[in-house]
């Protein structure tokens, strides 16, 4: 089955009649204790699952903990070891994660079952966040700037380079600077270490940059500038054009004309269980007004903002609350079908791999690179990503 890049990574807004007022939260079942991982403590997953955790345990009695992981990889152990069901992740711990890619290319990991739960669709923007004394207004303005490199995190730095590519530049134009987490490159801007690092502008290191001395800014990504966006596009095909109007130093009169992806992105593996998915989903719509405004983003999780056709594929536990909702449609099905069928063609390719790569870990990345690109143009599906 061909499935093309437009078709793989279509993101329609799916408008959906209101819900009803009266909400039935005894409905849900849920455990009495249930666990995510999160980002680090202040990002802006965080911050929302903590609001969406006193919505639960006020409504529900349901505690909700977070544990907080300082880059994909580590939000994403806990999820594939089954020792957590849930995880507010990113496009790393998620479509990266499904597509075998960087650090989730090495021995010990290889491509995921992911699925997703909830999409998190909001008014603020995922981009390169800078400081506003280094001056940089536009993506092309990071050449010769301080850019933070997070180690462990994939999502993170391959943003980047999708935001680099835009302007036409890499990495190689740029003073690559590495930091141990997501928090210590947020940091390194208010402590002049870095220029430049990709977050949240709903992030409390965010505020915190605007709170500084140095200053926040927020170079754009004109949406009108075709050529750029297709060469962000080859790098990133999940990103989408937004006006930023949520976060530090935004807001509806003083908006930046940038790019964006679903984040946080409520995810838990092909494995989980069906009920305790569909009522997790279940119980996030439904409680969706006692924690809207709980925290800067959350209303991006609201029914009506969902895309059911994004880069990973949907559980079949909130599929089935999607379809009593009467959301679902045969498109969102196929489309679901298809990346499941992308994910088989990915663990197939994985399996036969690993069983005779090579055991020096570099030789093995490298060989892994190449089983993926010959294993996804056999089946005629985009490679998008053909190294690292």
């Amino acid at each position: 089955m061909k499935v093309s890049k437009e078709v793989l990574f279509a993101l329609p807004l799916i408008g959906v009649a209101a819900i009803a007022s009266t909400l039935a939260y005894a409905q849900s079942k849920l455990p009495d204790t249930i666990t995510w991982t999160a980002y680090d403590v202040g990002s802006g997953g965080y911050n929302q699952a903590v609001a969406i955790g006193n919505a639960l345990k006020n409504k529900m009695n349901v505690n909700l903990r977070v544990l907080p992981g300082k880059n994909d990889v580590s939000r994403t152990v806990p999820l594939r070891d089954g020792q957590v069901p849930f995880s507010a992740n990113g496009v790393g711990g998620s479509y990266m994660a499904q597509e075998g890619l960087y650090e989730f290319g090495a021995r010990d990991w290889g491509p995921q079952p992911v699925r997703a739960l909830l999409l998190n669709n909001s008014d603020a923007l995922l981009t390169v966040v800078t400081a506003k004394d280094a001056n940089i207004k536009t993506m092309a303005d990071l050449k010769g700037k301080r850019v933070a490199w997070v180690v462990g995190a994939p999502a993170l730095n391959q943003n980047i380079t999708a935001m680099l590519a835009s302007a036409n530049l890499t990495w190689n134009d740029v003073k690559r600077v590495e930091f141990g987490g997501f928090g210590a490159a947020m940091d390194g801007i208010v402590a002049n270490q870095v220029d430049a690092a990709f977050a949240s502008t709903i992030s409390g290191q965010a505020f915190k940059i605007a709170a500084s001395p140095r200053g926040i800014q927020y170079p754009v990504v004109p949406h009108s500038d075709k050529e750029a966006w297709a060469r962000l596009r080859k790098v990133a095909p999940f990103y989408v054009p937004q006006w930023g109007a949520e976060g530090a130093d935004l807001s509806a009169t003083n908006k930046v004309e940038g790019a964006t992806y679903p984040y946080p992105v409520l995810m838990s593996m092909a494995n989980a269980n069906g009920d305790l998915v569909y009522n997790m989903t279940k119980a996030m719509v439904e409680l969706f007004p006692e924690y809207k405004d709980g925290a800067p983003g959350n209303v991006g999780w609201d029914i009506k903002r969902q895309m059911f056709a994004w880069a990973i594929p949907m559980h079949d536990g909130a599929i089935k609350y999607f379809k009593e909702l009467k959301v679902w449609t045969d498109e969102h099905q196929r489309h679901n079908d298809a990346i499941v069928a992308r994910q088989k063609v990915l663990a197939d390719a994985w399996n036969d791999y690993k069983a005779k790569g090579p055991s020096d870990d570099k030789e093995f990345a490298q060989g892994w690179m190449k089983a993926r690109a010959a294993a996804l143009t056999a089946a005629k599906m985009e490679v998008v990503v053909e190294s690292w």
